[in-house]
C-alpha cells in the first residue's frame, strides 16, 4: 500500500536523524485517520535512559497531547522490542507496521511475543501486526 510506504519512509528519515545523533537508527510515527499525530526517534544513549526507544518517545508525545491511541497505527522501521510491545498493548494501539525484524528480543516472535500473544486475560486482543516490505 502506498500509504504504508509514506509512513515507513518517514520512519527511515527519523532513523537517519537518530543515527546522526549517535543513536540506534530507529524512527517511529503514530498515525490516526491518515495523519501523523506524533513522531519519535531513538534517544536512549543521549538521555542515558534505556526506555527512550523511538516507539516509546512517539507514544509518550501522543498521550501527553491527550490522544486516545485505540484507533492509531504505529509505524516503525524496526520490529518493536519487548519493552515497546508492552507499551503498545498498554495504550491499546490498533495496528503496528514495521519493516525490519529486530531479532531474538522482538515482540512478535516466541518466546517473548508480548505484542502478538492472546494469553493475557487482562489485555484486549492484540493489535494487527504487519511486517511490511516496500511495494507490498
Amino acid at each position: 500500500m502506498k500509504e504504508h510506504d509514506k509512513f515507513i519512509k518517514r520512519c527511515i528519515e527519523l532513523a537517519q536523524i537518530a543515527l546522526e545523533n549517535g543513536e540506534s537508527p530507529v524512527g517511529s510515527v503514530l498515525v490516526i485517520d491518515g495523519n501523523i499525530i506524533s513522531e519519535g526517534i531513538e534517544k536512549s544513549k543521549h538521555s542515558k535512559d534505556i526506555t527512550r526507544h523511538a516507539e516509546i518517545v512517539a507514544i509518550l508525545n501522543a498521550v501527553e497531547n491527550s490522544y486516545d491511541l485505540s484507533r492509531a497505527t504505529l509505524y516503525t522501521n524496526v520490529e518493536p522490542c519487548i519493552l515497546c510491545s508492552y507499551a503498545i498493548r498498554h495504550y491499546r494501539i490498533k495496528q503496528v507496521v514495521f519493516s525490519k525484524y529486530s531479532g531474538e528480543l522482538g515482540g512478535t516472535q516466541e518466546p517473548f511475543n508480548v505484542l502478538t500473544t492472546s494469553i493475557f486475560k487482562s489485555w484486549d486482543t492484540p493489535p494487527d501486526v504487519l511486517f511490511y516490505k516496500k511495494g507490498d
